[in-house]
């Protein structure tokens, strides 16, 4: 919502100035009226602000809705404009019953642009901060179509499958990284702690040939020793650049190709992108979403800037003309299966059916590969833990044992 100033005259006469926070002119001019005051003039006023002032409200006001919420928040309406109550009435509604700080100022926003005679679809439109292109596009056809219930079903459907496929990835990667962390926190502890106090013992032995390694162990210890501020700064520096580079248009475009070359998780992401583009392209025709249209949402839904530029190849062959499946095989993107289901879906008019099975299928790929994730990832751990134990043991004790024998002849 804006911020304008006003000046008005009431029914004495007088003139009166003052500001309000609305969604646009009319609905001041509107709220205005409804008080017995004629407008003169309503103007936006600028409002500049720095960071610093900002208060709590607008820093939560910033912040995006949770998947969960809009996913309450779509299964709520649609069981509400399905028992045909009124759309402002609905939104008021769940207004007053929303925890959401962000999601109660859009229904508010979108409440006073109802009242305004502004449709749903371009309500909901301007707060695209919230809700995704694809969520406005089947508003718009449902409201279109008289079928708004079936579009909020669709949309709730589509959001509890993407946070359940988020969620499962977070699961079977959560093992992987708290193991990674556990390895890379024992090499520093040893090389830091552990290795400085056998140091001194082997240095007491003045003269003695010490294993090569015990000798690579302890020449790793001194560099930790010696050069650990410049590698913690380094490493920090390293972070930080690299998670500003991949947030670059270059950068996220060289990442989200990189990713899917990741050995055992890049095919696990390729087969979600795949099910993420099945789904979505799906649901868009079924809902009448013109073919051009649709791509372009799917492009953004697929939060791959590589696939989505050869999504957006393939919207351009479309508006040339040429057939999906065509435009399709050109990209080299698709599996053979998804090319098939294409070709079948364009012969029998059938397509959204059969991208629907084509993700579903992907779908029980990537949750039986997330599944299976810690056995595949397990035994590489072993090994690499069980080098470490093995490098430690001989560095330790093969000096220890030549000591010993030494020291008995």
């Amino acid at each position: 919502m804006a911020n304008f100033s006003y000046s008005a005259k009431n029914a004495a006469g007088e003139s009166i100035t003052g500001t309000m926070d609305a969604a646009n002119q009319e609905v001041v001019a509107d709220r205005l009226l409804s008080r017995g005051v004629t407008p003169i003039s309503i103007t936006e006023a600028v409002k500049k602000q720095s960071s610093m002032d900002m208060d709590i409200g607008q820093y939560f006001q910033s912040k995006t809705v949770k998947p969960q919420e809009l996913v309450m928040f779509s299964r709520q309406m649609y069981s509400l404009t399905k028992a045909g109550i009124p759309l402002t009435r609905a939104i008021n509604g769940l207004l007053e019953t929303t925890n959401s700080h962000a999601l109660r100022q859009a229904l508010e926003g979108i409440s006073q642009d109802l009242n305004a005679g502004i449709n749903l679809a371009t309500a909901f439109s301007r707060h695209n901060r919230i809700f995704s292109s694809l969520y406005i596009s089947l508003i718009h056809v449902g409201e279109n179509s008289g079928r708004l219930e079936e579009a909020f079903q669709q949309i709730a459907r589509y959001l509890e499958l993407e946070e359940k496929t988020r969620q499962r990835i977070k699961s079977a990667t959560r093992y992987p990284m708290f193991v990674s962390i556990a390895i890379i926190a024992a090499v520093v502890i040893i090389n830091i702690f552990v290795m400085p106090q056998f140091t001194q013992l082997f240095a007491a032995f003045k003269g003695a040939q010490l294993p090569l390694p015990t000798r690579i162990l302890m020449a790793t210890s001194d560099f930790f020793l010696a050069f650990w501020p410049h590698l913690l700064v380094v490493t920090t520096a390293g972070i930080v650049a690299f998670s500003k580079y991949i947030k670059t248009a270059k950068g996220k475009y060289w990442w989200d190709k990189t990713r899917l070359k990741i050995p055992i998780f890049g095919d696990i992401i390729y087969r979600s992108l795949l099910a993420r583009f099945s789904r979505t392209f799906s649901m868009m025709i079924r809902s009448g979403v013109p073919l051009i249209n649709a791509l372009n949402i799917v492009a953004e839904v697929v939060d791959n800037d590589w696939v989505a530029e050869h999504i957006h190849f393939m919207r351009n062959g479309v508006e040339k003309g040429e057939s999906i499946q065509l435009v399709a095989s050109r990209t080299l993107l698709f599996s053979p299966l998804i090319m098939q289901m294409i070709a079948v879906g364009e012969e029998t008019g059938q397509l959204d059916e059969m991208l629907e099975q084509v993700a579903e299928f992907y779908e029980e790929q990537v949750d039986y590969d997330l599944k299976k994730l810690s056995d595949y990832i397990e035994p590489i751990l072993i090994v690499f833990i069980g080098a470490i134990v093995l490098v430690l043991m001989l560095a330790v004790y093969l000096p220890m044992w030549e000591l010993t024998s030494h020291a008995k002849s």
